[in-house]
């Protein structure tokens, strides 16, 4: 199992077209739309909303929901829903903009994320960071230069798959001076084909997570 994601929007088409987007992103998370009104309309349904998380509780299996809302009454919407919920503990709305912030999050869910860690990924990728913890400090314990083979260097399918695997990983990791877990924040990079990409990792896990983006990127990321 792994967290649950509800997009709620006022147009069953966006948020079909958001969940959409993040399956190719993340293909293991239960990702469920809940756009428009019950009879196809522009707007949001308490009813509908509620199913949504209702139906994203039961395939959880108990590791929680987060939702995600587009504009104004489809986060009070959100609210009321997450009021009317069998387990409204186990639901967390994220404050958060909706595209990026469901592929953060759903890509953290299929790194097997707890919901909070979720929510926060959500939100980190709309500048709405979590508290920072203690910093890493000394030398890492792994780090190795990977140059970028693949033709489109680090966009949305290769940022998932890194910081998807890493997230899993008992280790800090840094890619050229970002947080390897965090796809927005390896997007950012802009790094192309012939680019070098240092990676340095801290803890238990450390060389397993070099070697894993090693791999990824000797592999062109399956684009060769």
């Amino acid at each position: 199992m792994t967290v649950g994601i509800v997009v709620v929007s006022h147009s069953s088409k966006i948020a079909e077209g958001a969940v959409e987007l993040a399956a190719q992103m993340a293909p293991d998370v239960g990702l469920v739309a809940a756009g428009g009104t019950d009879d196809g309309r522009i707007g949001t349904s308490l009813e509908k909303v509620l199913a949504a998380v209702e139906q994203s509780l039961a395939d959880a299996g108990g590791d929680g929901v987060v939702v995600l809302t587009d504009l104004g009454s489809a986060v009070m919407t959100a609210e009321s829903a997450v009021e009317f919920a069998s387990d409204p503990d186990a639901v967390q709305l994220a404050d958060a903009p909706l595209v990026e912030g469901l592929v953060a999050a759903a890509v953290a869910a299929q790194g097997g994320a707890a919901v909070v860690d979720v929510r926060q990924a959500a939100e980190a990728a709309g500048g709405v960071a979590p508290d920072a913890g203690p910093a890493v400090r000394g030398e890492p314990d792994a780090t190795a230069e990977f140059e970028l083979i693949n033709p489109m260097g680090i966009h949305a399918r290769p940022a998932a798959k890194i910081a998807g695997g890493l997230s899993g990983l008992d280790a800090e990791v840094t890619i050229n001076g970002v947080d390897g877990a965090s796809m927005m924040e390896l997007m950012a990079l802009a790094a192309g084909q012939g680019t070098n990409l240092h990676v340095e990792a801290h803890g238990a896990d450390a060389q397993k997570a070099v070697d894993y983006v090693g791999r990824l990127v000797e592999e062109g990321f399956g684009e060769l």
